[in-house]
């Protein structure tokens, strides 16, 4: 059994959540939020049978779209400078497969 745990962006979470659900797994969401650009995430965490990984995996990376958008960059460094900006990629999926040494649902 493994424990899949996917980060992604909350822009697609419902589209995840639903396309993982019509497949049969079930799925805990947890609200968090991404480091670099501060945006929200959805984390989901689902545990499945070893020949199921590929599945799954291939559900979150169908409904993870990966876009770009733009972020402010701070070059002035408290000068009076126009505000600059860079186009950066956000989107798509994270996704860490660990391994269950044990499983009980009580």
């Amino acid at each position: 059994m493994k424990l899949i745990l996917a980060i992604i962006n909350s822009d697609d979470a419902y589209s995840v959540n639903n396309h993982l659900i019509k497949a049969g797994f079930l799925v805990t969401k947890i609200s968090s939020t991404g480091g670099f650009l501060t945006k929200g995430n959805t984390t989901f965490l689902t545990g499945v049978k070893d020949e199921d990984v590929e599945t799954c995996i291939e559900i979150i990376g169908k409904h993870s779209k990966k876009r770009t958008q733009p972020m402010p960059v701070d070059l002035a460094y408290g000068q009076n400078v126009a505000p600059v900006t860079t186009e950066v990629t956000v989107g798509g999926a994270t996704v860490f497969v660990l391994n269950v040494e044990q499983f009980r649902h009580l």
